[in-house]
């Protein structure tokens, strides 16, 4: 099986100017310099949970086109390490969650073999992780080797500010306004992370195009309200 039979699609949103790069302008810069880089560079991005390291990923990907592949490895654990085989010939190779196939022999020499023609082809890998190279729990040590020689950048958690900026952001992308009120009521009344934030955003976004409403406090009261 080969990783281009496999459904696998970039989030329509997932793109550089959608991400608020407070914070984290070191490592957006990079990666937005990848397709005019030297042969061979890459990156391990790490970070906690729902700080954007998925949107990086695939943002990136998408700068490349075809010449890319997104791979998210938690959710491929089933489909085992063949569909890395022949992803070396792609000029961008992203793993995302690379670290949650950690201690699996199989999934790590895939991953040193794909390392190796990466390598050889002058192409670029970027990888996610919970934790910095070191702290991966990657077991092969050739692998560990090859990774940490990776530019490495820690992702960075928006504070207050900032995640309103992020929302009213992504909003205006999905051509919404979303004004800081609104704004502030809703992250009032939901889970902080921005992962969680997007969702309801998405949900509506939804409900805002059945109604033919903006997105007002009332509105949004309602919608969730209604659950």
């Amino acid at each position: 099986m080969s990783q281009l039979a496999l459904p696998l699609q970039l989030a329509d949103y997932a793109v550089f100017d959608t991400f608020l790069a407070t914070g984290n302008e070191p490592v957006v810069d990079y990666l937005r310099s990848l397709t005019r880089a030297a042969p061979g560079e890459g990156a391990w991005i790490w970070g906690a949970p729902a700080t954007g390291k998925s949107h990086l990923l695939q943002a990136t990907c998408e700068r490349f086109g075809d010449r890319a592949a997104y791979l998210p490895l938690a959710d491929l654990d089933a489909a085992g390490p063949a569909v890395l085989e022949g992803l070396d010939s792609r000029q961008l190779v992203c793993i995302d969650d690379v670290d949650s196939v950690a201690g699996d022999e199989r999934w790590e020499r895939g991953l040193f073999v794909l390392c190796n023609g990466l390598i050889d082809a002058g192409h670029h890998l970027v990888v996610s992780a919970a934790a910095a190279p070191r702290e991966s729990g990657i077991a092969l040590a050739d692998l560990r080797s090859r990774l940490q020689r990776l530019a490495t950048f820690h992702i960075r958690g928006l504070d207050e500010a900032s995640r309103m900026a992020a929302l009213q952001l992504r909003a205006s992308h999905r051509g919404l306004e979303l004004p800081a009120d609104t704004a502030r009521f809703l992250m009032a009344r939901s889970r902080r992370d921005m992962r969680s934030l997007y969702e309801l955003l998405d949900k509506l976004d939804l409900e805002a195009l059945r109604a033919q409403r903006r997105l007002t406090i009332p509105f949004v009261r309602d919608v969730l309200q209604a659950g």
